[in-house]
């Protein structure tokens, strides 16, 4: 026996349109009985993820820094993965942002200007898009798997930040303690409102760049070879379009739009380059790409409610005394009814019974 997808020629609309919802639906039926069966009052508990974070003007500062890194790398992967390329190593690609954005701060800490701010954002657009094109090149070069290569480059950059921040890049001022030098004030990416809270300018780029790539995706030339490639790469070769430009393009593209998360993150809520610089974010934001349905739209909505597990997450740490691994839980399952629920829209599952026979001899 085995297994077979058979693509459904008249999907329903209307359970297209709800999967997401679905999805939802199913995943606080399991955070339920997950929160009851390790003995938490699952009402409390829903209550703190998604109702608690939204009660007090502070906590929508912080879900705002929480949001702004899931919505950026979010809307970049949702190119990478309509284009049929599976950009899995964003984490890393945020890491390295966040290196490279951090190297003039750091390395040259005497210089301050008006410069210095733009200048960090752009270096870490330039990291994330220079740790994105090696599984771009591997895949073009040697037809790697980009899936193994970019999740394997995450641990490496993970790796590589830690012994940064302990050795050569460490604070000769700070006691030892494993992280840089504060950044001076004109590195420090600013708040948006300065006298009610500290949600920087970060969350404003993201829904800039999700405005911007909704609008490639809709209007320009560009958006139409991601889609058409993305469908079918033999239709968009006959069409004249390059499939490894658009590896290369995609890559490039996402891993930019992660490495100014990795910047924004580390200028504006740490002010210092420290060992972790991200719960995973690069990870969260592929739920966050698909629950948005691959829209830079529907992303703007998914981040937000992704970035609620977060802060929920804090508190129910707090107040129940559950682990921070519930909260990745909680996360992984809603990818799975997302993923799971957009298969069973889209396919019908066959299965085909075969009986064994031996060689003739």
């Amino acid at each position: 026996m085995h297994i077979e997808l058979e693509k459904r020629p008249n999907a329903s609309k209307l359970f297209t349109f709800l999967s997401p919802f679905i999805a939802l639906l199913l995943t606080l039926i399991c955070g339920f009985i997950l929160f009851a069966a390790l003995g938490k009052d699952p009402w409390q508990a829903l209550y703190l993820f998604f109702i608690d974070p939204l009660r007090e003007e502070w906590s929508l500062h912080e879900l705002a820094i929480k949001a702004g890194p899931l919505i950026l790398i979010g809307v970049g992967l949702s190119v990478c993965y309509r284009a049929g390329n599976w950009n899995i190593g964003a984490e890393g690609q945020f890491i390295f942002g966040g290196i490279f954005g951090s190297a003039i701060p750091v390395l040259f800490h005497t210089w301050t200007g008006p410069w210095l701010l733009p200048l960090m954002m752009l270096m870490g657009m330039v990291g994330g898009a220079f740790y994105a094109a090696i599984p771009a090149l591997l895949k073009t070069k040697f037809n790697t798997n980009e899936i193994l290569t970019s999740l394997m480059l995450v641990y490496v950059a993970q790796l590589f930040l830690d012994w940064l921040v302990r050795g050569p890049w460490r604070n000769p001022e700070g006691n030892n303690f494993p992280e840089t030098r504060m950044f001076d004030p004109s590195g420090v990416l600013p708040a948006i409102w300065e006298s009610s809270g500290r949600a920087h300018w970060g969350f404003v780029f993201a829904i800039v760049a999700a405005v911007l790539l909704w609008f490639m995706m809709e209007f320009t030339l560009r958006g139409y070879q991601v889609k058409v490639l993305g469908q079918s790469s033999r239709a968009g070769r006959f069409a004249g379009f390059s499939a490894s430009g658009m590896v290369w393009f995609s890559f490039l593209l996402s891993g930019a739009l992660a490495g100014l998360a990795g910047i924004a993150e580390v200028s504006g809520a740490m002010g210092q380059l420290r060992p972790s610089i991200s719960p995973g974010y690069g990870f969260t934001a592929i739920i966050v790409a698909f629950l948005g349905r691959l829209s830079p739209i529907g992303i703007i909505v998914s981040g937000l409610i992704l970035a609620l597990t977060y802060l929920g997450g804090e508190a129910a740490q707090l107040s129940l005394g559950v682990s921070e691994k519930v909260t990745r839980l909680f996360q992984g399952l809603l990818l799975f009814f997302v993923l799971s629920c957009d298969t069973l829209i889209m396919y019908k599952i066959r299965f085909n019974w075969t009986r064994l026979t031996g060689a003739r001899p």
